[in-house]
């Protein structure tokens, strides 16, 4: 098995299907992202799905956007998180998963003053380009 670290890139498809790989969290490093905190684990593979946890303080958001090109799943890991998905509000608790299809509508926010662990795949892989943000 190999260990693949952040700086890991141009691994193609093929390497990636043909390998068994472990991606250790401690080898990556977080970014910011308006706020959240994001830890890639996929970030510079060649793979047909990318992961992401996230983290999610007190009092901050992602403002609503939508995808060209991915589903996304959001499962909630620990905290609570107000989910806002087609201009409904749900509450997500650890163990809830939320799918949002590409083109819906999605924003979510923590209301609470704990922080909240949610881990996201988005399938196909991850496209910045292919993200639309609003507001």
């Amino acid at each position: 098995m190999s260990v693949v670290s952040s700086q890991l890139s141009g691994v193609s498809r093929q390497e990636a299907q043909g390998k068994k790989m472990i991606l250790k969290s401690e080898t990556l490093a977080p970014f910011n992202f308006e706020g959240l905190s994001i830890l890639d684990f996929t970030a510079g593979l060649n793979t047909s799905s990318s992961v992401a946890r996230i983290s999610v303080l007190p009092n901050t958001y992602h403002r609503q956007a939508w995808s060209k090109r991915s589903d996304k799943y959001y499962y909630v890991l620990s905290g609570q998180l107000n989910f806002i998905l087609d201009e409904q509000e749900n509450i997500l608790k650890a163990g809830d998963l939320c799918i949002v299809a590409q083109g819906q509508k999605f924003s979510y926010v923590n209301r609470t003053n704990q922080p909240v662990e949610i881990l996201l795949i988005h399938t196909p892989d991850f496209d910045i380009n292919a993200e639309v943000f609003e507001k």
